[in-house]
């Protein structure tokens, strides 16, 4: 008999193993483009072919094409009313309708796709079947250059309307919003080029009515629909530089004073706005932008003093002499050639590469949000909380700097129209928030007390001025103790008007509060 050799029991089969699950491939999201054009001087043009940073991607002067359009409008501006152009381009059967000031759009040279196009036989629905007419023409060239990843496109040629031409150039530039940025900077430091203050439509509008180009902001930032710290601090940069990018052209002697006050009513909010939000947002390039901002405002300021001496104190003293007296006539005439002098300095800085170097740092600033700080930010931080604990803050200060105000001395009074000008930046930023009308009954009592304080501040800064007119070929001590007399005599009345202006604000209840 065999002996049966008992089998193993069977092995269990290997479990089945899952196909393994291939990678998902992750496509990076690419930045949104950035279209931005730069003005510069047709005069440069050569120059920009020339510069190393597009030669070698040119190799040598890229050849263009023949550009021209018209822009058209009703008889009685109905486009231009609504802050629209109609472009009829020479080359394609489409009209393309823009907006003009472009309000909107955050970033100093930023412009819009066209709001509609439309097939030649129509018009925009806004003008109810009136007829077109020509507004005004372009004829040019049109070039085009890849560089890197950005595109550039340069328009240049002659503007022509029936009262006048005038020659133009833009440069666009196109692409991802850093490479963008560095290479208008990059050619910036060689070229006079600056984020261009009105789209070309907006220039033919303004050389057709024979008058400036409407800016695309004034005034402080507006905040409202704004809900993190970080969006409110790029757009308030961005508001603000291109504020001094529309002023710049206007600060020159001849054309009066308002081109540099309302700069430096920027440069101040400016600068007030990044040392609010430093306590959040703090870094090595917004520490370099306000350091900017202070070299432009002190050139702003001796412009400025100087506008305010003579168009006040200066004039008031002439009229009290009458033009006989020749001692404040060379008093005067001091003044003036200072003033010049101080126009001159101010226009080179605005001319040359430092002012560039600003506007360019700070919009690079607000486009990318690149602060320069080495800790991490808050993305998501809300702006609301942050804004009503500023303000509250600068409000105690106030208060506490105006207790007995009945006894302060002029330098006492000198430091509270400071915490005023302070808190009252603050609540022009942030006013939007909090918009009805406390918000405004507010901010015209606190703008009271800064003016009356700021009688009694002009009354310092004549007196310090005139004293510096004095000298070798200057004015002698008999004009300028006059000069001294009449500013004391000006801000005679400032202190009762700031105690009267004092007591309306320090009884309200602040805005942010309600």
């Amino acid at each position: 008999m065999t002996d049966t050799i008992p089998l193993p029991d069977p092995v269990p089969p290997a479990p089945e193993l899952a196909e393994p699950t291939p990678p998902v491939a992750v496509t990076p999201v690419p930045p949104t483009p950035l279209v931005m054009q730069v003005a510069l001087d047709p005069a440069v043009v050569p120059a920009l072919w020339r510069h190393p940073l597009l030669v070698r991607h040119a190799g040598r002067k890229p050849r263009g094409s023949v550009d021209e359009c018209v822009w058209l409008d009703t008889a009685e501006a109905a486009l231009a009313r609504k802050g629209q152009a109609l472009e009829a381009p020479r080359k394609g059967a489409r009209l393309h309708l823009h907006s003009l000031p472009a309000v909107g759009f955050c970033l100093p040279g930023t412009v819009p796709a066209p709001l509609r196009e439309y097939p030649p036989e129509e018009g925009p629905d806004t003008t109810a079947g009136e007829v077109l007419l020509p507004l005004a023409a372009f004829t040019g060239r049109r070039v085009e250059l890849q560089a890197g990843d950005v595109v550039l496109t340069l328009r240049h040629g002659n503007l022509r309307c029936v009262a006048a031409e005038a020659p133009v150039a833009r440069l666009e530039l196109s692409g991802p919003p850093d490479s963008v940025l560095a290479l208008a900077a990059g050619l910036a430091e060689d070229l006079p080029l600056l984020p261009a203050a009105a789209t070309l439509a907006e220039t033919a509008r303004a050389l057709a009515r024979q008058e400036a180009p409407r800016p695309r902001r004034l005034g402080p930032p507006d905040l409202g629909q704004v809900e993190t710290i970080e969006a409110a601090l790029a757009l308030a940069i961005a508001h603000l530089t291109e504020v001094l990018l529309v002023q710049a052209p206007r600060a020159r002697l001849e054309v009066g004073p308002e081109g540099v006050h309302q700069s430096r009513v920027a440069a101040r909010r400016l600068r007030s706005c990044l040392k609010q939000f430093r306590t959040v947002l703090d870094g090595r390039n917004l520490r370099e932008l306000d350091a900017r901002l202070a070299d432009f405002a002190r050139a702003l300021g001796d412009a400025r003093d100087l506008d305010v001496f003579l168009l006040n104190l200066g004039a008031e003293l002439a009229d009290a002499v009458g033009p006989g007296e020749r001692r404040v006539a060379v008093l005067l005439r001091t003044a003036r050639q200072k003033r010049e002098a101080a126009y001159l300095a101010l226009r080179a800085m605005l001319d040359g590469p430092e002012f560039r170097q600003l506007i360019w740092t700070a919009t690079r600033i607000a486009a990318l949000r690149d602060w320069g700080s080495d800790r991490p930010v808050d993305a998501d931080a809300p702006l609301r909380p942050f804004a009503k604990a500023t303000l509250a803050r600068r409000w105690r200060r106030l208060l506490k700097r105006g207790a007995d105000i009945e006894e302060h001395a002029a330098e006492s009074l000198h430091e509270l129209r400071l915490d005023a000008k302070r808190l009252r930046y603050s609540a022009e930023l942030f006013s939007p928030l909090w918009a009805g009308k406390s918000t405004r009954r507010f901010l015209k009592r606190l703008s009271g007390v800064q003016d009356a304080l700021g009688v009694a501040n002009d009354t310092h800064v004549a007196r310090v001025l005139v004293a510096g007119l004095g000298g070798r070929g200057g004015a002698g001590p008999w004009a300028i103790g006059l000069a001294e007399g009449f500013a004391l005599a000006h801000g005679a009345g400032a202190r009762d008007q700031a105690l009267e202006a004092w007591k309306e604000l320090e009884g309200l209840s602040p805005f942010w509060e309600n």
